[in-house]
């Protein structure tokens, strides 16, 4: 028996943030060319919602394709948790009224969460201890954005995904393959509001890069930093990932990553000689969405299949964090 992705949905937010209404925020920059580099034209910011609110709109989307009865374990990935305690996860097994017996787990991930999930749940299966996981991803990094801070706000949106990792006869998750560097946790922080520095009224406005303005309550993000490492580590990261499979680049029918931003990605692809057919980027109509932008290209790039196809999953980004592995999918998600 193995392990497939059987069913993936995903939600935004309805407050759509298009490139022209940052431009009335700042008039000063050039949205038009921040759109044909970074590859974003609209994004998603919640109101009052949590998000907590968006996966649930995700999960009943997924359970009017598939039995919520079947669920026996919950993963649930986030930075934006309800509560510092209790579990989020416990909340939305309850909510959903999915069965008491059953595993619940949250686990604080960024750009590398979905990745990290399906290792999870594969690990579940695998040992027996689960046979339908419901990986959910959910994430409003518009709650730490400050207003003046022109790149972040152009780059991340809000949106959640659920995901049923099931066991089956078809194998559809390969091995996987791990990395962190702690060194590199103030690359992409926000450093007040827990336990280390509590929130701070009247922390002040720090300028950094090109007219970007943050506080140490808000997310704060080394821009070339985060580049240089994805850079550094990705392209060799992805040959030990076939390596590891047994495969060639050539096998691969669609290398899906963190979708960051098109100019880093397509640095990547250059980088290990994909060619750009078998690179999956599509960030214009939602962005940066952290943990939930691979469910949602994965999504999206299932309804093409014809067939059973090989795909090659990676996500980086904060913590520094990064892991990836192997996925085969065998009909529209």
């Amino acid at each position: 028996m193995g392990v497939v992705i059987k069913a993936i949905e995903y939600v935004y937010p309805q407050n759509k943030i298009t490139n022209n209404d940052l431009g009335k925020l700042f008039a000063n920059y050039d949205f038009s060319s921040f759109e044909k580099k970074v590859g974003v034209k609209s994004r998603y910011w919640v109101h009052k919602e949590t998000a907590f609110d968006l996966a649930i709109l995700a999960c009943k989307r997924l359970f009017l394709s598939c039995d919520k009865a079947d669920i026996d374990y919950v993963l649930y990935c986030t930075q934006s948790p309800e509560y510092f305690l209790p579990t989020t996860a416990c909340i939305l097994q309850n909510t959903l009224g999915l069965k008491k017996e059953i595993g619940a787990l949250d686990f604080n991930l960024g750009c590398s969460g979905y990745t990290y999930g399906l290792s999870l749940a594969k690990g579940l299966i695998d040992s027996g201890q689960a046979k339908n996981v419901l990986l959910v991803t959910a994430e409003t990094y518009s709650k730490y954005l400050h207003p003046k801070d022109r790149s972040n706000r152009a780059i991340f949106g809000d949106a959640a995904t659920a995901s049923l990792i099931s066991c089956d006869e078809f194998d559809g998750v390969g091995q996987f393959h791990f990395g962190t560097d702690g060194s590199g946790y103030d690359k992409l922080i926000v450093k007040n509001g827990c336990s280390r520095f509590p929130f701070d009224s009247e922390a002040p406005e720090i300028g950094y890069g090109t007219d970007n303005i943050y506080t140490d309550n808000h997310l704060y993000m080394n821009g070339p930093d985060v580049f240089n490492f994805t850079n550094e580590v990705i392209p060799d990261f992805t040959k030990e990932i076939l390596l590891k499979n047994n495969v060639q680049i050539e096998d691969i029918n669609q290398f899906v990553f963190h979708q960051a931003n098109a100019f880093m990605l397509n640095f990547i692809r250059k980088r290990l000689n994909i060619p750009s057919e078998k690179f999956f980027i599509d960030l214009e109509d939602g962005g940066n969405t952290v943990s939930c932008t691979i469910p949602i290209a994965l999504k999206k790039y299932s309804q093409t299949l014809t067939e059973s196809e090989k795909i090659i999953v990676v996500g980086f980004g904060v913590g520094l964090s990064w892991s990836g592995g192997l996925i085969k999918i065998n009909c529209k998600l």
